[in-house]
């Protein structure tokens, strides 16, 4: 939305937003979705597994239109969550590290309430910066 300078106007986070992963599992789990897994996520993932990529995608992803998805189990929880905890926190795929500066959530302070509602990380912990921010959202439309 240009002004008479012709400038846009700063996002409604451009001061950055707050967040910790609890690792509390909250989102890995409820309603059926997709987590998307790149080609790079899933020999990181593999290999952090000590598993084949065969073996893995076999296992562990479906084939969706775009690629692959984590499997979910009965209830909608990923195949990763394992006593409420993801086995593969530290590689795990981009939309899971991105969580929660999806568009979607970004979409004005509206949205940014709504996912803290299901995210008790949301608005705790240290301050990331509007290019932080950006470089997550960014990596989520570059994706598939």
């Amino acid at each position: 939305m240009g002004g008479i300078s012709g400038r846009k106007s700063k996002p409604w986070y451009a001061e950055g937003l707050h967040f910790d992963c609890l690792q509390c599992g909250q989102c890995c789990g409820g309603a059926p979705g997709c987590v998307y897994v790149s080609e790079e996520d899933l020999r990181i993932i593999a290999d952090y597994l000590n598993m084949p990529v065969e073996d893995f995608t076999a296992q562990c992803l479906r084939k969706i239109r775009r690629g692959f998805s984590l499997i979910e189990r009965a209830g909608g929880d990923c195949i990763m969550l394992q006593d409420k905890k993801c086995r593969i926190y530290p590689v795990r795929p981009t939309q899971c590290r991105t969580w929660p500066f999806w568009p979607s959530n970004l979409a004005g302070p509206r949205a940014w309430q709504r996912a803290a509602r299901r995210c008790p990380g949301i608005g705790s912990g240290p301050l990331h910066t509007f290019e932080e921010i950006e470089t997550c959202r960014k990596a989520l439309k570059i994706r598939g």
